[in-house]
């Protein structure tokens, strides 16, 4: 069975579609992040968490950043309600120094200034799967994965049609409608889905400190993936997806310049395209893939207190990727995967030139078991990129089963870098000079089953430092009247420009256990300390804890089913205290969340569901200054034909 499984989750890794429609109990035991094509996961060095389509569907979480926290090692950040900016932050990293994937596309936007992935508007309707490797990953996955790595996967159908509706309501004037079909045959696989989600919102001035006017947000998203089979051996991928969000937030409006409310909103619009072509040989021994991405993320803000609305921000960033990969079994054990990739990415924005840059890159990796249950990997990767030349990184992974399945020990390396951003290389506060910025990072973990494996119990501790890091100086004061750097292009004076100044570390320990107490009873926790800490040589901040690095945080989940299908759920997640500050003078004091779930499927077609999200009403700040939703309910129903 698993070498069977194994063969078609390694073809899948290069038709996803495929993957996505492999079984839950399939996806259990197979991943596909953290060496770019599908592999056992106690085959895996690094440390990687996965939500399947089950734990997905019951968690009832519109947003895909809702879903993420709940993980180990894994924290947020808002701009207010429901819509507004959102950070993810992984093992204390930079919100941009993450990869984010969606069906494999690269996601981010280059023409913000630290180039990441806003999680504000991505819906999980259609996503059957989250896998999530924490680590520096860039020997597989390229620029910006210091912290790690998060790999959305959507669902594909299994039956020649079949198809899903979703409505959903509540509180805040919340409405979320969604709808897909698609059908699998022997040549053909495809589905098309579309979703609306509509809230009034709260005020992203927090309301305790006199904000009044609430927010609203407003997502549509809408996709269509289609895979073509020529013949056994040769198919074509074809995947789009529209998203548009329209967010209201508040600002800080003359004369005082004060946070307060205001008329203001603004409406993001992403595309995202993917065309592949796959072939395989030798009885699927070697197989190819030949890929064009696209994705454009357009950008406008507005403020409705002038006659008509004027347009206060608009931008546009844009990236087009040719990869090729290949995986070549070519030995009983033993695989590698190598490719390279062109990447083109080009900003426009307001008040800052149009810029394009080019970075293209090499990479292998290679993995084998030496030894029965002993694996181990490494890999190599060469990127040259326009501005900057040429940047080497390296990782190392080893995973060793023991008693018989029961044990498994993990340790990694890997290395990190994160280009320079087309903002921070020629804005006005641009600098041509700049470097990649860089991390070392490794971690040891172990996994232990228990009870015939209805208890699991694993640990990690990892360790990563990080160096040119890319931050923004000021050019007050006498020093910057000498600086060069304090002039622009132009010769004229400038406020500041970015340079490679600034280093951290970042180390932590990751618990995690699961247990079935009963037939009907199961319960899921895990906990994460991470200290992320400022350790530039001459800061006044060296020391000092990152900005919105909560230093504890925690999920535990109990569940209860009947045999009907009925399921009841109480979750809590606990954020210790942060400081919103490089300084660490202002202070996110520490709170609890708890929510209540509950679904019955009153037929094998039928669910109705609904929860209380933050049952306790807590009051708390992820974000000096800004809100949080206070205690709200939601109910909905589900149909699939």
């Amino acid at each position: 069975m698993k070498t069977q499984l194994l063969l078609t989750a390694a073809a899948a890794a290069l038709t996803p579609m495929a993957v996505r429609a492999a079984t839950i109990a399939e996806l259990d035991t197979v991943v596909v992040t953290a060496s770019r094509t599908a592999e056992r996961i106690d085959q895996v060095g690094g440390q990687i968490g996965v939500l399947d389509r089950a734990a997905i569907h019951a968690a009832q979480a519109p947003i895909v950043s809702d879903l993420l926290v709940r993980m180990p090692g894994v924290s947020l950040s808002r701009n207010g309600g429901m819509g507004s900016a959102t950070q993810v932050r992984i093992r204390g990293a930079e919100s941009d120094q993450s990869v984010v994937l969606i069906d494999g596309v690269k996601l981010n936007d280059p023409a913000t200034p630290g180039g990441g992935y806003n999680f504000a508007h991505l819906v999980s309707g259609d996503v059957a799967r989250i896998e999530v490797l924490r680590g520096a990953q860039s020997v597989a996955w390229g620029s910006q994965a210091i912290g790690g790595v998060v790999n959305v996967i959507t669902a594909a159908p299994t039956a020649p049609f079949e198809g899903r509706l979703e409505a959903e309501g509540g509180s805040f004037g919340t409405t979320y409608l969604r709808a897909s079909a698609g059908g699998k045959s022997d040549r053909l696989t495809w589905q098309a889905n579309a979703g609306h989600l509509s809230t009034g919102g709260i005020s992203a001035f927090d309301r305790r400190q006199g904000g009044r006017e609430r927010d609203g947000y407003r997502n549509t998203t809408a996709a269509l993936n289609a895979e073509v089979a020529a013949s056994q051996a040769v198919s074509l991928d074809l995947r789009g997806r529209y998203i548009r969000g329209r967010t209201a937030f508040d600002g800080f409006p003359p004369p005082a310049f004060n946070f307060a409310d205001t008329a203001e909103y603004g409406v993001v619009q992403q595309w995202i395209g993917y065309a592949g072509l796959n072939l395989t040989q030798f009885d699927g021994k070697l197989r190819h893939r030949i890929a064009y991405a696209r994705t454009r993320i357009e950008s406008d803000n507005f403020d409705t207190a002038f006659a008509p609305a004027s347009r206060t921000f608009d931008s546009t960033g844009s990236n087009r990727r040719i990869e090729y990969q290949g995986v070549w079994t070519f030995t009983k054990g033993w695989t590698a995967v190598y490719g390279a990739e062109s990447e083109r990415s080009s900003m426009r924005a307001a008040f800052t030139p149009d810029r394009t840059t080019r970075m293209n890159g090499l990479y292998g990796l290679a993995k084998g078991e030496i030894a029965p249950g002993l694996v181990l990997g490494a890999g190599l990767r060469m990127d040259n990129h326009r501005d900057f030349g040429n940047h080497w990184v390296g990782q190392a992974q080893a995973a060793w089963t023991l008693n018989d399945g029961a044990t498994l020990l993990r340790a990694s390396f890997g290395q990190g870098f994160k280009a320079p951003t087309l903002y921070q290389l020629g804005s006005e506060f641009g600098n041509a000079a700049l470097k990649p910025e860089a991390a070392d990072s490794w971690d040891i973990g172990a996994e232990q089953r228990l009870a015939e494996g209805r208890i699991v119990l694993s640990t990690a501790y990892f360790h990563r430092t990080s160096t040119n890091l890319i931050d923004f100086v000021s050019c007050f004061g006498a020093a910057a009247v000498a600086n060069p750097l304090c002039r622009g292009p132009s010769g004229a004076p400038r406020f500041g420009y970015y340079d490679n100044v600034a280093r951290a570390a970042a180390r932590g320990v990751e618990l995690e256990g699961r247990a079935k107490v009963t037939d009907a009873i199961s319960l899921n926790a895990n906990y994460a300390w991470t200290r992320s800490r400022n350790t530039s040589p001459g800061s006044a901040n060296r020391g000092r804890d990152l900005a919105r690095r909560p230093e504890h945080q925690g999920y535990a989940e109990a569940a209860w089913g009947t045999s009907g299908g009925a399921t009841v759920a109480v979750g809590v997640r606990f954020v210790g205290k942060a400081f919103d500050d490089a300084a660490n003078r202002n202070e996110l004091k520490s709170y609890a969340v708890a929510d209540v779930r509950v679904s019955w499927p009153f037929s094998d077609r039928m669910e109705l569901y609904g929860r209380i999200e933050n049952l306790t009403d807590a009051k708390y700040q992820v974000i000096r200054n800004y809100g949080t939703p206070g205690r709200s309910a939601y109910a909905g129903a589900r149909a699939k034909f």
